[in-house]
């Protein structure tokens, strides 16, 4: 049977095979374990990695599996096996010979196979790696380019070949062909001169467009309104097929939560008018959701927190959240901070990417420099760009009762926010590898005797694998308060620097404007963090990182002070996230404490 239809190599491989799957009585045999061994000589490493993994006499051993009857089945199925691994590398003469303790695998008999295997050797004589004499595939839509690896004097393979011919459709289909395929195909394998002629010709057929989108009928059981899946699946009825549209409907659907699985399918048939009907299977989670989490540090003491979660509140797929948090016990940050928000999401607000936010805060802080009581309440709309990037916008009232350095205030303000988030990381709670960013520009008009000026904040993280096991991480938060002066700032706008979330070492915001009874926060601040992360095992980790510092009463970082610390940590691997453990000493000023942190999830 040709790898690929119609393909034939100009000469046959005299060998027998035997198939695997007959139903035979066969002694019993003892638990031993059989050794494989593979030699190609003259290849590269990926040649014989390629072909290993190809091998199912390997793969039993691996499976633990002892029956002579499976070893040899396996064994005789090698033959096609490592030879088609190896047309895939552009061997076509090779020649494979598989031996089962010194006897020939073809010529045993599946019907009387031995008592017991003990070793499997498998010898390929490669030959010569063949070159393309001819590449094409035709048609292609106008200005793509050729594949590349797939061209005369290229190393010919099967793979290639593939791949070329499936870019060749796909290209078609993100021009709108939806039913391309590959019709005609002409391989010819020319031993003499050890090249191969390789030609796919491809049917594009009708542009397309989306024609509708319809519910299966498993769908029936959704608790969503059959009108709000439509909308959030956002599937564009009318335009131009594009297979990415596809995707991006399966990931709308599964990024509101609500759903469990989500699978957009085309049509088989192509519809009246050159149309394309797709159909959308989705299956419910399980609508409520609660989740605890705890932190402790020897500095800031233990915080506490919880939420509660509905993901179709209103059968429209929105999301009711509650979140509460008890943060500051037993610790010598001031006193008890304690807080109670509650948001509401609702998906394809006006748009399939984007989400209509309602948002209320109560919270109670209690801080070494002041304490505040604050409610905010919001509504915002965050567009989602692409899987990368989201914009997000906010209006809200926010109100504020604070005792600090200047006496009892209280601050009403207006607030605007505009920001962006760019996230590429390869995990949210133990990255290994990209970048995360987010930016937020904040004006806040004042109500009353409150003042008017503008918050922006700004924070990137990288990481990068310098080898298997080691990671290097780092962080820079930044942040500056434009226009009042520090009296006339709500406290909880200001900046400190000290404690876990900033610099591990120092103590809780121990670095501000000024100290004792007159200490306030800057107006500006700037954090810069690295983490050396290694691998011990596959579940232990150990961390060695520096913090640093900056807090400034000047909106543009003039008159300011650093600080910073460093320390070591260990971390172990949960599905939820490392569990994390922190001990990290001050390398400024008085070096005479140890502050411990715990919690889940790396820390930044």
């Amino acid at each position: 049977m040709p790898l690929i239809p119609g393909f034939a190599v100009g000469r046959s491989v005299r060998m027998a095979f035997t198939a695997a799957a007959m139903a035979l009585i066969a002694p019993m045999a003892a638990l031993h374990a059989a050794e494989v061994t593979l030699r190609i000589p003259g290849v590269t490493a990926d040649v014989t990695d390629t072909a290993r993994n190809a091998s199912l006499s390997r793969a039993a051993v691996d499976e633990g599996r002892t029956e002579p009857q499976d070893l040899v089945a396996a064994a005789q199925a090698d033959y096609r096996r490592v030879l088609a691994a190896l047309y895939e590398k552009g061997y076509f003469s090779a020649a494979v010979n598989v031996r089962v303790d010194g006897r020939e695998a073809a010529n045993l008999s599946a019907l009387r196979p031995p008592r017991q295997v003990d070793r499997i050797e498998i010898d390929v004589t490669p030959g010569p790696r063949f070159r393309f004499s001819q590449a094409e595939v035709t048609p292609l839509p106008a200005g793509t380019p050729p594949y590349d690896g797939f061209a005369p004097g290229d190393t010919a393979g099967t793979a290639i070949m593939r791949e070329a011919a499936n870019a060749g459709t796909e290209a078609w289909q993100q021009a709108g062909h939806a039913k391309a395929k590959v019709t005609q195909q002409d391989i010819t394998v020319d031993h003499a001169r050890e090249s191969v002629a390789a030609r796919f010709g491809i049917t594009p057929g009708p542009r397309l467009t989306f024609g509708r989108a319809r519910l299966s009928a498993s769908s029936a059981d959704s608790k969503v309104r059959p009108k709000r899946i439509l909308a959030i699946a956002g599937i564009p009825e009318g335009e131009v097929y594009d297979p990415d549209d596809i995707d991006t409907a399966e990931q709308r659907l599964r990024r509101t939560g609500t759903f469990r699985s989500a699978v957009v399918a085309e049509d088989e048939a192509i519809g009246p008018g050159n149309t394309l009907g797709t159909e959308i299977s989705v299956e419910d989670s399980k609508p409520r959701r609660v989740g605890v989490g705890i932190e402790v540090s020897t500095v800031e003491g233990l915080r506490l927190s919880g939420f509660w979660l509905h993901r179709n509140a209103f059968g429209g797929a929105e999301r009711l959240r509650f979140d509460a948090e008890v943060s500051g016990i037993g610790g010598q940050t001031g006193g008890i901070d304690y807080s109670l928000g509650m948001t509401l999401t609702r998906p394809a607000f006006r748009h399939p990417d984007a989400q209509l936010t309602f948002a209320v805060l109560a919270e109670h802080e209690d801080e070494p420099s002041y304490v505040s009581d604050n409610i905010e309440a919001t509504v915002g709309v965050d567009r989602i760009v692409n899987e990368h990037l989201t914009l997000t916008s906010a209006v809200g009232l926010r109100y504020s009762y604070t005792d600090d350095a200047f006496g009892t205030r209280d601050f009403t303000h207006i607030i605007l926010s505009g920001g962006l988030i760019w996230e590429n990381r390869d995990s949210t709670t133990d990255p290994r590898k990209g970048a995360y960013a987010e930016a937020e520009i904040k004006p806040f008009i004042g109500v009353a005797s409150s003042k008017t000026g503008v918050r922006t904040t700004a924070e990137l993280r990288g990481y990068r694998e310098l080898g298997e096991r080691l990671v290097l991480a780092g962080r820079v938060q930044t942040g500056s308060v434009f226009g009042p002066s520090i009296a006339d700032t709500p406290p909880s706008f200001l900046f400190y620097s000290g404690g876990g979330g900033t610099v591990r070492g120092q103590g809780y915001q121990s670095l501000g404007v000024g100290s004792g009874a007159s200490k306030t926060g800057g107006r500006s601040y700037a954090v810069f963090s690295t983490e050396m992360r290694f691998d011990v095992t596959d579940s232990i980790g150990a961390v060695a990182f520096v913090d640093y510092g900056y807090v400034a009463s000047d909106s543009l970082y003039e008159n300011g002070n650093w600080h910073g610390g460093a320390g070591l940590g260990v971390r172990y691997k949960t599905g939820l996230g490392p569990i994390r453990a922190d001990l990290a000493v001050p390398i400024t000023g008085k070096i005479d404490s140890v502050s411990l942190y715990v919690g889940i999830g790396q820390a930044f």
